[in-house]
């Protein structure tokens, strides 16, 4: 007999309290609180070399610049597991609005900071709540909805984020226009959404019956694993086809935005598209996606032409679009109501820390002798390897214990 944490409740309903049903308000308002984490890994992105002029005097500013740009990504990674083991022993809603208000404060810091060393630990503080607000709004997503709907609307957060990265880069570029300290002004979206979430959002009861035990380790390790390489795929050409296209010849920085937003469109199809599959099992889905990527890859490797490079970035983008909701759903799926915050703590980890890896996998690969188009046809290689394990190893996992998830 499945384990019954691998079997979710009944579609529609909302499986932590029977008398409420979440529906669309909730929905907007989880949606958007997830939007936050990534407004912090991009919105500063075009006002770097501006930030660099700025402190061009300090010590150890050619290094500490781009980090207040990466480490929040990395304290997410390294906390969410911690977060998610917070939202299960006290309260989802009262942890996420505590770490809205606190994104807020630290995250407009650097209006007021002067000091480079304190913009750099504001944004460490900032990589907390960020680990907090992700895993609360999964977390809450797994909570209030189930079955087909549950799949439909974790495929809905990454097109809503995914589409918000490209909308936040735009806003940074825009704001930085008028100084280095105006983007962060945006940081105060976060406070303005917790009145409606204090009002709307609830704190949602375990189900009676349901399993009050601990992590299911060997159910999640599978998923958390292949997540951490999926992290590394998913952000591979999000941080270096940029680096592709100059070294293709192409040095219009319209250009080179117009078609990273073609690939961004292609994730956002990608996921939009996944509550439509959503009832394949991760075992067919998770190998398809992979190889999906891998083909998207090796076609920017050996392409010839920068419209070649294009398809392999559309390819590569659809996969990981679709590849995202599947991990997610794979691991929230197999998780009680009491489980599910320290299981999306650890899924979100796992992602995470794949995200901060991938620049230094590829200069890892560079230093060894590739340049930046072999070491991703490297990373494409790698992930056609990681399709066909999982074909063989989920195929008998499935096999071994009747489970569909």
């Amino acid at each position: 007999m499945p384990d019954k944490t691998t079997t979710p409740p009944a579609e529609g309903r909302a499986p932590t309290d029977g008398r409420r049903e979440a529906g669309i308000v909730q929905l907007v308002l989880l949606l958007a609180a997830s939007c936050m984490p990534i407004l912090g890994s991009v919105l500063i992105a075009p006002i770097l070399p501006l930030m660099a002029r700025e402190f061009s005097s300090v010590a150890g500013a050619a290094i500490l610049v781009p980090v207040v740009l990466t480490v929040p990504a990395l304290v997410i990674g390294l906390t969410a597991p911690f977060a998610g083991a917070l939202v299960d022993r006290v309260d989802r809603k009262r942890v996420l609005l505590f770490a809205m208000v606190g994104y807020s404060v630290v995250g407009t810091a650097p209006l007021y900071l002067d000091d480079l060393q304190a913009i750099v630990a504001s944004r460490v503080l900032l990589g907390l709540f960020e680990a907090a607000i992700m895993t609360c709004c999964t977390t809450l997503i797994g909570d209030y909805w189930s079955g087909t709907r549950r799949a439909r609307y974790l495929g809905l957060q990454v097109l809503t984020t995914t589409c918000a990265a490209t909308v936040f880069l735009l806003a940074g570029g825009l704001l930085g226009a008028w100084g280095w300290r105006t983007p962060f002004w945006l940081y105060l979206a976060a406070v303005l959404l917790v009145a409606p979430m204090a009002a709307f959002l609830w704190q949602p009861r375990r189900s009676e019956g349901e399993s009050r035990g601990g992590l299911p380790w060997r159910l999640l390790l599978g998923p958390c694993a292949v997540t951490l390489f999926g992290g590394v795929v998913f952000y591979a050409l999000i941080v270096h086809l940029s680096y592709v296209l100059d070294g293709a010849g192409v040095t219009s920085t319209g250009t080179v935005g117009a078609i990273s937003a073609v690939m961004s469109l292609a994730t956002a199809v990608g996921a939009g598209l996944f509550g439509r599959f959503s009832a394949v099992t991760p075992r067919v889905l998770v190998p398809i996606e992979f190889g999906l990527s891998a083909l998207g890859l090796g076609i920017v490797f050996a392409a010839p032409s920068v419209p070649i490079i294009i398809v392999g970035a559309v390819i590569t983008g659809f996969g990981t679009g679709l590849l995202l909701p599947t991990l997610v759903l794979w691991a929230v799926n197999r998780l009680a109501f009491e489980q599910r915050g320290r299981g999306t703590g650890l899924w979100t980890g796992a992602l995470f820390i794949g995200q901060f890896a991938c620049p230094l996998i590829i200069v890892a690969l560079g230093t060894a002798g590739a340049d930046l188009r072999s070491a991703l046809g490297l990373l494409g290689a790698a992930a056609a390897a990681m399709a066909l394990l999982l074909v063989f190893t989920l195929r008998a996992t499935a096999r071994q214990s009747g489970e569909r998830h």
